[in-house]
């Protein structure tokens, strides 16, 4: 058995099995519409199968159903040589995880567009497969506000997150070098906060530059098109939206948004290089008049009950030296610029709490205090997560010392930009979401883990898919598998299933980090080859 990620129990599979041909039928229950879709237009499309509609007891045919005595995300799978597959679901999103294992069991070409061979029949062992998620919140972080993606990309990435059961997509939507969501009521948030004139390639310590505008930003219709597919994929999306720091597009577009009294903001452009900077939001009413328009927008087009604020990094220089920014500190009776930082983030935890959403933030919100319902993703290690869960916050464990997938992946020189910690495969694997130190009620308010690809280092596809695979595969098995403790976990046996599913990710057209290391054309010589120790990029 060579699924990724490892379910929880299985029966067989034993030598006689099911064979799919053109007569297979597919029979759907209510609720299972969005997998009875995906099954015709992506496994039926690959296989070369119309998987026609069929009564419920026909000997050859997929049946999906809801089953209440398993619980949410849950499914089982049985496959009897004599009747055909039955895929049964908790609730449908168990169903369509149910799907996404059937797809494993019927081998590298059910990943294709379109079938590579004619006339093969294409069977299934025996077998029965009990199945369920640890987590909840079982997320992948994808900036596109340092290297813009696509559309098509963003379509992609999440396949890509379906078919190995992750569940949450974290949309890191604006940041100092790119705004990438229209909003409508502020144009020039994406007319001129979506470009910049020129980019750092490499790291913070390269001295090479691709001397050519980049930019791009996604349509209000583009966003819905992604919402609505993640949703047939049962994917929540979660948008990010900077503030008050890593807001410097938004000034250079807005430059009213920052603090005019210590800078000319009218000479801010888009920062076109990577690290944190001192351009941050001015705690006026004018901004957080501002914001709300643009929450409003952003709640408009995502349903998600989670909306991300950032939060992070927010350098304190410019409100130290504004008058208008110590003016309000004196006038709320605030100690300090941190307790100011507390009081913008707690403004907009209640307006979104007003509108029966939750606002979550990287650990730095902590500072100061949150309110009620404010939810943290633990970023700079654990202990932020392990603060939040004691002062009963919900987390995500995203530590970048463990799940920052643009770190490198070995040690040495060979790595195209090699950056950060060394996260190998197996330390991914290794991986575990909850701190050891927390007890019953903290481990409660772990909501889930999390996997970042901030793409600093990462100017196209091909860049992203080498930080990501095969180390999202081993981070998906840590999210939804019963792993014992990571010191006891069969690493051998993840390579040995891993071994398989290259050939589904070769199928998938994924540009995966080769197991043995990266190919000679891909390593980069001189400054971008040496690593950055210590130096993790920011978020």
């Amino acid at each position: 058995m060579d699924l990724i990620p490892a379910p929880r129990a299985v029966e067989g599979p034993m030598r006689c099995g099911f064979l799919f041909d053109r007569d297979t039928t597919l029979w759907a229950a209510p609720g299972t519409d969005t997998t009875e879709r995906w099954l015709r237009s992506t496994l039926g499309a690959a296989l070369g199968l119309p998987l026609r509609p069929g009564p419920r007891d026909a000997p050859n045919s997929v049946q999906l159903q809801l089953d209440d005595a398993l619980e949410p995300e849950a499914y089982g799978l049985d496959v009897v040589a004599t009747r055909g597959v039955r895929i049964r679901g908790g609730d449908p999103a168990g169903v369509f995880w149910g799907a996404q294992t059937l797809r494993q069991l019927l081998g590298p070409e059910a990943f294709r567009r379109a079938p590579v061979r004619s006339g093969i029949t294409r069977g299934i062992a025996h077998q029965s497969i009990e199945d369920g998620p640890r987590f909840r919140w079982r997320g992948l972080l994808l900036d596109v506000a340092r290297h813009f993606m696509p559309k098509d990309g963003v379509l992609r990435y999440l396949d890509l997150m379906a078919a190995h059961k992750l569940n949450v997509f974290h949309f890191h939507l604006t940041d100092d070098q790119g705004w990438r969501i229209e909003i409508a009521r502020h144009p020039r948030l994406t007319e001129t906060g979506s470009w910049r004139t020129r980019t750092k390639f490499g790291h913070r310590a390269s001295p090479l530059w691709e001397e050519k505008p980049h930019g791009g930003y996604y349509t209000q219709d583009d966003i819905r098109e992604i919402v609505a597919y993640a949703a047939e994929r049962h994917i929540t999306v979660v948008p990010e939206i900077d503030v008050p720091g890593h807001s410097q597009a938004a000034i250079a577009a807005y430059p009213e948004l920052g603090n005019t009294d210590v800078i000319d903001t009218t000479a801010l452009s888009v920062l076109d290089d990577w690290g944190i900077s001192t351009n941050v939001l001015a705690p006026t009413d004018n901004t957080l008049r501002f914001y709300e328009g643009v929450f409003e927008e952003v709640l408009d087009l995502f349903p998600s009950e989670f909306i991300h604020v950032g939060g992070d990094e927010c350098p304190k220089d410019q409100w130290k030296r504004s008058p208008a920014a110590q003016a309000r500190i004196k006038e709320l009776g605030l100690a300090d610029e941190d307790e100011l930082q507390s009081w913008f983030i707690g403004h907009f935890a209640k307006w979104l709490s007003a509108r029966g959403r939750r606002l979550i933030g990287w650990d730095e919100i902590l500072e100061g205090g949150l309110p009620d319902g404010t939810a943290v993703s633990s970023w700079r290690g654990y202990q932020g997560g392990v603060a939040a869960a004691r002062a009963g916050h919900d987390v995500v464990m995203c530590p970048q010392q463990q799940v920052y997938l643009d770190y490198r992946q070995a040690a040495g020189d060979d790595e195209p930009v090699p950056i950060g910690y060394v996260r190998t495969l197996e330390d991914v694997y290794r991986f575990e979401p909850v701190p050891p130190e927390l007890d019953e009620p903290g481990i409660r308010h772990v909501l889930g883990t999390q996997a970042n690809l901030w793409t600093e280092v990462m100017e196209d596809h091909a860049r992203v898919d080498y930080q990501a695979f095969p180390r999202l595969a081993a981070f998906a098995e840590v999210a939804w598998s019963a792993l014992p403790g990571p010191g006891e976990r069969d690493f051998a046996d993840f390579e040995r299933r891993m071994a398989a599913h290259y050939g589904r990710l070769d199928a998938l057209g994924v540009a995966y980090r080769p197991p043995a290391g990266p190919r000679p054309w891909q390593r980069r010589p001189g400054v971008l080859g040496r690593p950055i120790e210590g130096l993790p990029p920011n978020t």
